[in-house]
């Protein structure tokens, strides 16, 4: 879970937190996510993850002084993709700021291409729900 507080540059002409922000926001959370995990075991596993997708609902604006909390999850996983689900919500509350999914293509580091997500990668990138 990350939490940003919002910043006067975060925000648009109309004092709210400008749409493409909330993507850097989301991305900010992932890669707390995967640095839970461990770079090296990726390192070690010889993978990386490209985005293929992401679908992102604007539910309220965030605004100057405001602190969000963005949690993320592994939803759906596939045979060479994976799905995270990440919300955004008033730090302290339920209000839902935005909701978005995340599809990624698992690839081999070396080849380039999609590789199957066996045991041992789900493993990996359920780690951090278990803790």
């Amino acid at each position: 879970m990350a939490k940003i507080a919002i910043r006067g540059y975060h925000l648009d002409a109309y004092q709210h937190v400008n749409n493409a922000r909330y993507l850097e926001f989301l991305e900010e959370a992932r890669w707390q996510y995967f640095d839970n995990i461990s770079n090296a075991a990726y390192q070690e596993l010889g993978i990386s993850f490209f985005i293929v997708n992401i679908n992102i609902n604007y539910r309220l604006p965030a605004t100057l002084g405001d602190v969000i909390e963005i949690k993320t999850e592994v939803g759906k996983i596939g045979n060479t993709s994976m799905t995270f689900n990440q919300k955004i919500v008033l730090d302290g509350t339920d209000k839902l700021i935005c909701d978005a999914a995340i599809t990624f293509v698992i690839l081999d580091q070396k080849t380039e291409k999609p590789i199957k997500i066996d045991d041992k990668v789900k493993s990996l990138l359920l780690k951090e729900i278990a803790k």
